[in-house]
């Protein structure tokens, strides 16, 4: 008997094939909050809104446009999620990475995640760009379940979770292009809820440098499938404990702040894609 979720992954991929009969992308791209500005990069381009798509869920977070978009970045065929979709939005983890799984079966070779992250170490400042170099997980695994033999094994190995080679592109790229990258650890937690100053200070103690909401269970499923990935947090606030009395986390703000990075953030993606083979 076929396993439902491996229907519901196929449903979207082939309703995509059908809209792009010719589809062969290179690179799978995750644009997170206040980061779609890439996505308007994209040449030749074809918007599919997830609203359309078979078994995808519509995202509801602020600065996530909710496309799927297909075309050429420096050179060479994306697909791109000009937003993503999140477990505190109330989905399941099998609707969250959904996509990524989408976008294995359209043949994408490698996988390119950004977010918007709290910087916990002290080091980092706003609008700094974190190099994802490892993650702690606490959102659920996206794997919990039985197992799909036809994507992954039972135990997949996440000793290197994030591509040692495409990390080493990728500084090359920004030395040449003469920007600044911070590299660290991204912490993944459910929110919605920013954390408290208690959770940021255990957050650096374990080994965090950025804190975030998402990204993590996208990562798991890539691999899952053994799709090197590499990831990126934009820094939009610092998360740390010593807030000023009338301090508050705001959303808004974070999203102006990935704004203000998404001009790097296109040169750096841009660049590496187009030294892709």
């Amino acid at each position: 008997m076929t396993d439902i979720r491996l229907e519901r992954i196929n449903q979207a991929a082939e309703y995509v094939k059908n809209i792009i009969p010719d589809i062969k992308p290179l690179v799978g791209i995750v644009l997170g909050s206040g980061l779609g500005k890439l996505g308007e990069l994209i040449e030749d381009r074809v918007v599919i809104p997830y609203s359309s798509i078979p078994n995808f869920a519509i995202s509801t977070a602020v600065g996530h446009k909710g496309n799927l978009i297909y075309g050429k970045l420096g050179g060479k065929n994306v697909i791109a999620m000009q937003g993503r979709f999140h477990y505190y939005e109330g989905y399941p983890m099998e609707q969250v990475v959904l996509p990524i799984r989408v976008m294995s079966k359209l043949g994408i070779k490698y996988l390119f995640v950004s977010n918007a992250a709290g910087g916990v170490n002290f080091d980092f400042k706003v609008g700094d760009l974190m190099i994802i170099t490892d993650h702690i997980n606490t959102l659920p695994n996206p794997l919990i379940g039985k197992n799909m033999e036809e994507l992954g094994p039972r135990f997949p190995d996440m000793t290197r979770p994030y591509d040692k080679k495409l990390i080493q592109m990728l500084e090359k790229v920004a030395a040449s292009k003469g920007i600044s990258m911070k590299k660290g650890v991204y912490y993944a937690g459910t929110g919605p809820t920013y954390e408290t100053p208690a959770e940021y200070r255990y957050f650096r103690l374990i080994g965090a440098d950025a804190v975030g909401m998402s990204t993590t269970p996208e990562v798991i499923a890539a691999r899952h499938m053994d799709i090197p990935v590499m990831g990126i947090s934009v820094i939009t606030n610092e998360a740390h404990d010593d807030y000023a009395e009338d301090y508050a986390n705001d959303g808004d703000d974070v999203v102006a702040a990935a704004n203000s990075a998404a001009e790097k953030m296109n040169i750096l993606v841009t660049t590496l894609i187009s030294e892709l083979e």
